[in-house]
């Protein structure tokens, strides 16, 4: 299983607007095989933080929908981001 968890940092009055033109990447991604679980939402306490969040049942299925990254409009939006990717192994249900 992948983990990707962190966040990005946006102006906050670009945070909005942000996330609208994210609603279709999610929409992707949780139709993709092999993702379990992805979210951008906005930070409760930080106006222009987005927490972000994926889990994805191996590499391959990460990779696959990898394959395309965000819009140069999105990327120029960015100030700031710490997204990192967490490999686990051995974790099933309880």
């Amino acid at each position: 299983m992948i983990i990707i968890s962190g966040w990005i940092s946006v102006d906050p009055d670009a945070r909005d607007a942000y996330l609208r033109g994210c609603v279709s990447v999610v929409e992707q991604a949780r139709a993709s095989s092999g993702c379990l679980d992805f979210a951008l939402g906005a930070d409760l306490v930080e106006a222009g933080r987005i927490n972000v969040h994926e889990r994805w049942e191996s590499e391959e299925s990460l990779d696959a929908f990898r394959s395309s990254g965000p819009s140069d409009d999105q990327t120029s939006m960015v100030r700031d981001a710490e997204v990192l990717r967490y490999q686990i192994s051995g974790v099933g249900p309880a």
